[in-house]
């Protein structure tokens, strides 16, 4: 069931309704929507972190992957409606479903969901909708069983990885960081 909020990203969208939806088979036409949208990451298709058998694959490829996860059950992330449109997205699932994310990882513990991704389309960037999103995106893992929450920001000024987020962000919601991942990326955990 989607979750909805009263409130609209600050700034953008007055009035606007925002709810959050998981991507599951009845809901992957707006997560095709958004990723099929101008200036989207159609290149990607949120697979730079997910399983796969090859290093390098075709665009067409990476959707074919995604939807094959989307229709076996596979959780994946949730999608941002803002007034009935796709608006948003968060990648955020069980961390055994994406390939290794740090050194740090520990495969044997169990009950970690990692967040990885955010898109958001330029016209709603600076608004709110990605903390929106964070937000969702907790509750959304924490309902569904998981334990510890990791996620792998960057600071503001990094010049890559900034998809993932930035670091102030989930500091401001009780996540700690344990350590970096590479140059730039942290890792950081929320437990419940």
């Amino acid at each position: 069931m989607p979750r909805r909020s009263s409130g609209s990203p600050p700034g953008k969208a007055d009035g606007a309704e925002i709810r959050f939806a998981e991507v599951t088979r009845a809901t992957r036409a707006d997560f095709e929507e958004l990723f099929e949208q101008p200036g989207a990451p159609k290149y990607c298709w949120c697979m730079a972190w997910r399983h796969s058998s090859r290093e390098h694959v075709r665009n067409a490829e990476k959707k074919r992957m995604m939807m094959g996860l989307i229709e076996t059950g596979t959780p994946v992330g949730i999608v941002a409606e803002v007034d009935g449109k796709p608006a948003g997205w968060c990648s955020v699932a069980p961390r055994e479903t994406y390939r290794r994310l740090s050194k740090l990882q520990d495969d044997s513990e169990t009950g970690v969901w990692s967040i990885v991704c955010f898109y958001v389309p330029r016209a709603l960037r600076g608004g709110g909708l990605a903390a929106a999103l964070l937000d969702a995106a907790i509750d959304h893992a924490f309902d569904r069983g998981a334990r510890v929450i990791e996620a792998y920001p960057v600071d503001q000024a990094a010049p890559s990885y900034r998809f993932m987020g930035f670091r102030d962000m989930f500091r401001v919601r009780g996540f700690h960081e344990i350590g970096t991942a590479g140059s730039r990326r942290h890792v950081m955990r929320l437990e419940r």
